[in-house]
Order: structure tokens, then sequence, then C-alpha cells
């Protein structure tokens, strides 16, 4: 993490440009899009909206009208300062296969629920936005894995995750068996339900319900985590990350299902995977109040105990 340079700072206040990428949810939020659109036009920000998430809005009587749009991050605009997620911690996700490498910094407004990548709140949205033009933020830089295979173009080029990459069995029948390889030395043959490989971002979601550890981002690790092992001796080991990671499945079904954050797709066992760390990380905008440790104490309760207060 480091502060942001106010010399060199992508975002340049003379002629600001930001995109708004989000998904369909409660109409109940409309207002607070509107609210937010208009504060930035009369800040005077050029705003680029993501096509399927304006018709959405344009539907529920949504009052900015004749914006720019883009599809996909081919004709995401190069010139923008940053992008702004409107939704959830999913939808911050999804929003990172739109920036991929482009190094654009992103922020999230949640809409959702726990809001742990998306943490700015709705009803602060204002003060928060007014930081960040002002450039009094943070960029903590996230690192991705990314999966393939020799057998198949995986998620049609999509292949990275900033949570995790997941290995699960195809149905509920019966468990299926992981055979692990780190740099070609056997790590186990997992017989479990699957197996997750999380990065620090991701070591506080499905990994962190399934018994594995909390990772700080930065800290050069990714864990892997089985999910309901058969084997009571089988835990959660932290591995380097500059690690590569080769999974063969074996499975009576012989399919299994392969998970990159919210895509899925479903696979033969005669497909083997390799995961690694990414070939580019995502810049995250932190402001000076949303330090890691007091994010997991307020969003997970992380240590709390009431003889602290």
């Amino acid at each position: 993490m480091h502060f942001c340079d106010l010399r060199n700072s992508t975002i340049a206040m003379e002629q600001t440009k930001i995109a708004i990428f989000g998904r369909i949810f409660n109409s109940t939020v409309i207002p607070y899009v509107d609210h937010l659109f208009n504060y930035l036009i009369q800040r005077n920000i050029q705003i680029s909206v993501h096509v399927e998430f304006y018709d959405f809005l344009l539907k529920n009587d949504f009052s900015s009208q004749h914006l720019e749009t883009f599809t996909n991050h081919q004709d995401l605009p190069k010139d923008i300062s940053f992008l702004l997620s409107l939704g959830g911690d999913g939808t911050m996700l999804a929003a990172v296969s739109i920036i991929r490498d482009s190094g654009i910094p992103i922020a999230g407004i949640n809409f959702g629920r726990l809001g742990f990548l998306a943490n700015i709140q709705k009803n602060e949205m204002e003060a928060a936005l007014d930081q960040i033009l002002n450039k009094q933020f943070q960029i903590q830089k996230r690192a991705l894995l990314s999966v393939e295979s020799s057998h198949k173009d995986l998620f049609n080029g999509e292949n990275f995750a900033l949570n995790d990459i997941t290995v699960f069995r195809f149905d509920s029948s019966s468990m299926i068996t992981i055979d692990a390889k780190i740099d070609d030395e056997l790590l186990n043959s997992y017989w479990a339900d699957g197996l997750i490989i999380a990065t620090p971002t991701g070591s506080t979601a499905y990994s962190l319900s399934c018994g594995g550890p909390i990772i700080m981002p930065g800290s050069g690790n990714f864990v892997i985590t089985p999910i309901s092992p058969h084997n009571l001796n089988v835990r959660p080991i932290v591995v380097s990350e500059n690690m590569t990671l080769r999974l063969r499945i074996e499975s009576r079904t012989e399919k299994f299902i392969l998970s990159c954050d919210s895509k899925s797709e479903t696979l033969p066992t005669t497909t083997e995977l390799c995961i690694r760390k990414a070939p580019f990380s995502i810049n995250l905008i932190r402001l000076e109040k949303d330090g890691y440790f007091r994010t997991l104490r307020e969003k997970l309760l992380w240590g709390i105990d009431v003889r602290n207060y």
C-alpha cells in the first residue's frame, strides 16, 4: 500500500472522467444512484456508464439521460481516472473483468450487505468521493490468481480471480479426489467435496468459512483450503504466491465444476488445471480511515471482545 502521488496521480482535477459499473439490483436504491449522478454532474465530472447497467437505470425512472456508455474491457475509455462500482462485493469482483490489466484504480459504493471490498457506504458517498477527487486516498495493490488448461480456453479468457479459484464435485452423490502438485512436487491427494485456492483478498471469503486463515494483503502468499475433507488431519496450507499448482481430478461422474470468483464451468475430469499468480494486480482505492484491521473488526467482528469496551 502506498500514498497517492499528488504530482503524478491518475486523477487530474482539470478534467476528471470516471467509469461507473453496476448490475441489476433492488430498485429501492435508485434514489441513491440518482443522487450520485447528479452530484458528479454538478462537479463537472465526465461519466461513462456500463451499457447494461445504464439500460437498467433508464427503465427505472432514472433522471440522467444521454450519457456515454461502454460494453466491456475492450471499449472501456482509456482516459478515465478511476472506476466506481455500485453494488456489493460481487459487483466489485465482476468489475475486475472490466478493468483487467489496465491498472485503473477501483472504488466501490456498497448497495449490498457486508461490503468488505465495496466499503463506501451509500449514505457517505459524497464525502468519500470528495476525498478521492481531492487525492486523499491510498492505492492498495491486490494480487490475483489465474487458471489455465492445455485442453480448453477457460472462461473465454476471463480466467483470473481476485478472491479464489475453486474446484467442486459435480453433484451431491460423492466426493472427488484432487491430486495436487506444487512446482511438480506432490502436495496431497485430497478426498473432499472440493478445494479452494484463495488470494489474501479471498482469504476472508469462502476459504474463511471452510476454516482457512485470514491472510493480510501484500503478504506474498495464497492459501489452499479443502472443502469438507474426508480426512480429519487435512488442514489448510499457506503457500508462496510464486508457486505453480497443478491439479488432476478424479470423480465417479467424470465431471467437476471449476469456479473463478463468480464464474463457473463444468469440465471433464480429463482436464488438468494449472493455477498460479496472475501477471497483473488490481489497484483498490482505500480512504484514510479504511485500515485493513479496522475493516476486519467492523465487518467480520474479528477479535471483538466485550472486555475491550
